[in-house]
């Protein structure tokens, strides 16, 4: 009977093995897709003193990176990170805050080759940012589905906390949906996976080995561990990411409103049967709740067939939401349920600063993606023009003329064989040149003549 049992046990020990993962391989499979990442600062700028301070409102919120200077020489800083390969052509991802202020972007595999990346785009609002280095044949990572996950699940991380590269920790899944104080669009996935100061960027893998996340805070009173990690969804990575990528910047949906959380109290008040919803505190005028009907003391618990249990599950969902879209808005006014249509505006984005600036002036990001201004008196002597030429005050990161190679600073002479006197010249160019074709382009740079090939997309109209 003994033996008997004995044998049983152990039948059942070896069956439970053998459906377990083997997370051994899965890190040595996926470590190879995962990368470092050095980023050299100007140690004087303001963003990098900030990071000598302590970051993160509130301060228990702290971006791993913030706190990582490793010195340097010469007034410049050294930080780092960790990123993930997403396409094998050379698309990273990390945080928007392990590049902020980058002059210089290194990116080493596994393998220790090393590569300088192009910050193709930042989001700060989402905290996510896309690298592209030159390479091919690059490993990658497969990319899963964070909206599957669920609370108790197993997941891991790879990245290089304190600059030990290629170091896995795992856990479990804590919450879901969790909203921080400085992450109104981003509904974090919080774990218990140990990632500290340099992990930031990093992905974290489902036990399919499937990316479900980037690794992006944590909650600490020391600035290390303590228990608490949070991850930026996949799914919405890969919507900020696409954008990034086709754009340099990334649109989301505008309802305008002001709203606030629900409690009991309040939930009683406005003759609600529980705290549930987001409460509309402030309306925009002639934004698009107003527009539709939305008022103030309105509380609004489904949008656009998605429950609304807290005031912070709202602003990701409209965030998402494509502008000009119309959707149905449900709201609870004076203990009646209401249902509104409303076609969501877009939120200002976030440009470039020099992009931003001469905005009236802009090209349009689908045709060439820069902002341009005219030249002054003094300009055209000491280039020797009479009356041609206009100057490159900014480029869109990620746009066709990016990619050609165009700079600020840069004079645009000629466009297509068009001759460019003002902006609306190159303007008119742009907006008549055939698309998926290279087209020269001749600048001055350095005072130096040069051509260079560009290439409008075709997937923007």
């Amino acid at each position: 009977m003994t033996f008997f049992l004995v044998a049983l046990m152990a039948a059942a020990f070896s069956a439970n093995a053998a459906s377990l993962p083997d997370l051994p391989k899965l890190i040595e499979e996926n470590g190879k897709a995962v990368v470092n990442i050095r980023v050299d600062h100007d140690a004087m700028s303001k963003t990098s003193l900030d990071r000598r301070l302590p970051g993160g409102i509130p301060e228990q919120f702290r971006h791993f990176f913030r706190d990582m200077p490793e010195g340097g020489s010469g007034g410049h800083e050294v930080g780092i990170g960790s990123g993930f390969v997403v396409s094998s052509d050379g698309y990273i991802v990390t945080n928007a805050h392990v590049v902020e202020d980058a002059d210089e972007v290194q990116v080493i595999m596994k393998d220790r080759r090393e590569f300088t990346a192009e910050v193709v785009g930042r989001d700060e609002r989402s905290d996510i940012a896309l690298l592209k280095v030159d390479a091919k044949d690059l490993p990658t990572v497969k990319i899963g589905d964070s909206d599957r996950l669920k609370v108790g699940q197993w997941v891991f991380a790879i990245g290089a906390p304190f600059g030990f590269d290629q170091t896995a920790t795992q856990g479990i899944v804590s919450a879901l949906s969790r909203s921080l104080p400085d992450g109104t669009y981003v509904p974090f996935i919080q774990t218990d996976v140990a990632v500290n100061p340099g992990n930031s960027g990093g992905p974290l893998f489902d036990l399919d080995g499937k990316v479900v996340g980037v690794n992006s805070q944590i909650y600490s009173r020391s600035g290390g561990y303590m228990g608490l990690s949070f991850a930026i969804p996949i799914n919405l990575v890969k919507n900020i990411t696409a954008q990034l990528q086709n754009k340099g910047y990334v649109s989301r949906g505008w309802l305008g409103v002001g709203i606030q959380g629900m409690d009991a109290k309040l939930a009683r008040s406005f003759k609600l049967d529980r705290a549930r919803g987001a409460l509309v505190s402030e309306v925009n005028p002639g934004g698009p709740a107003q527009q539709a009907g939305i008022e103030s003391g309105d509380v609004i618990v489904s949008f656009d067939g998605r429950n609304i249990n807290r005031a912070t599950d709202l602003p990701v969902l409209v965030g998402m939401t494509p502008a000009g879209s119309t959707v149905d808005v449900k709201v609870i006014r004076s203990g009646k349920e209401k249902t509104l249509a409303v076609t969501i505006a877009e939120l200002e984005p976030e440009v470039p600063e020099k992009v931003a600036q001469a905005d009236e002036q802009l090209i349009p990001p689908g045709k060439l993606g820069v902002a341009v201004s005219e030249l002054n008196d003094e300009d055209r002597r000491q280039l020797g023009l009479d009356h041609k030429g206009i100057r490159i005050e900014g480029v869109i990161p990620g746009s066709p003329a990016y990619r050609a190679g165009l700079k600020e600073g840069d004079v645009v002479l000629s466009f297509n064989s068009v001759e460019i006197n003002d902006p609306e010249d190159l303007k008119e160019a742009a907006r008549q040149a055939p698309v998926a074709e290279p087209l020269a382009v001749l600048i001055i740079r350095e005072e130096q003549p040069l051509y260079l090939s560009v290439q409008l997309d075709d997937s923007v109209s």
